[in-house]
């Protein structure tokens, strides 16, 4: 469905509140949820089923069907993409999958990173963390795959905290217009002036996603370490650096 159907079909559900058409808003819109879910999906790995993220989106989509404002100078797309991952992110609270254990857990890891960062001045492997703290790599990796439900849920906390950019979401099309291209390269200047304040480590990881377009996974492979392990550099330099990036923190969450 084209722009003008879309504004077409919502001028006629905000006059009659048809729950028919409702439903085909819903329907029309649907693709965004699995956007959202899939994004949040990388970084919480088997920790939880996408199929659950969806059914956990739907709910999002249909608040913010219940309550978006035609009027606004606002895209549906921008407004419900945070409405999805709010939903998705709530229930995951609701269920508790942060434990005191867990958090516990993260500040050993921290730890032995800073420890071997500070010794070797490269980024350690993770056999090298997992000896350092004590237990088996497959033990670690475990470790690692719980540390990214709490990476996730402390992001979406941070871009919740006064932002003064929305999340965008351009499920519709790949193509990149002149305000959007001017956004990157705003965003990569802000992210060159804030990499002072990171690590050897989290630079690369930085320089290789926003710079090199790599994902996750191809820095992964590129460093010699694991996803999770870079997942969680990652969410770990954007807290360092939210300080300096003010509203440009609303660009990065686009990536994500």
């Amino acid at each position: 469905m084209d722009e003008a159907n879309r504004r077409k079909l919502w001028e006629e559900y905000n006059s009659t509140k048809s729950h028919e058409i409702r439903e085909q808003i819903i329907i029309e819109y649907s693709p965004l949820i699995k956007v959202v879910a899939g994004r949040l999906s990388m970084y919480l790995g088997y920790n939880v089923e996408y199929d659950d993220l969806v059914g956990y989106g739907v709910f999002g989509l249909i608040d913010a069907i219940d309550k978006f404002d035609l009027e606004k100078d606002v895209k549906f797309e921008t407004y419900a993409s945070l409405r999805i991952r709010g939903a998705i992110l709530d229930q995951i609270r609701k269920m508790d999958w942060i434990p005191r254990t867990i958090r516990h857990r993260q500040k050993k890891i921290d730890a032995a990173l800073q420890n071997l960062e500070c010794k070797g001045g490269k980024m350690p492997s993770d056999a090298e963390i997992a000896a350092e703290i004590g237990i088996t790599e497959d033990e670690y990796l475990e470790w690692q795959s719980q540390m990214a439900v709490t990476n996730i849920v402390s992001l979406n906390e941070f871009m919740d905290n006064g932002l003064d950019s929305p999340m965008k979401e351009t499920p519709y099309t790949s193509i990149k217009g002149p305000e959007e291209t001017v956004e990157k390269d705003e965003l990569r200047q802000k992210l060159a002036e804030s990499l002072e304040i990171l690590t050897d480590n989290e630079k690369k990881v930085i320089l290789l996603y926003y710079y090199e377009d790599l994902t996750l996974k191809e820095i992964s492979n590129v460093l010699g370490v694991s996803e999770s392990r870079i997942s969680q550099l990652h969410v770990r330099s954007l807290n360092k650096m939210r300080s300096k990036l003010g509203k440009y923190m609303g660009l990065i969450t686009e990536q994500i």
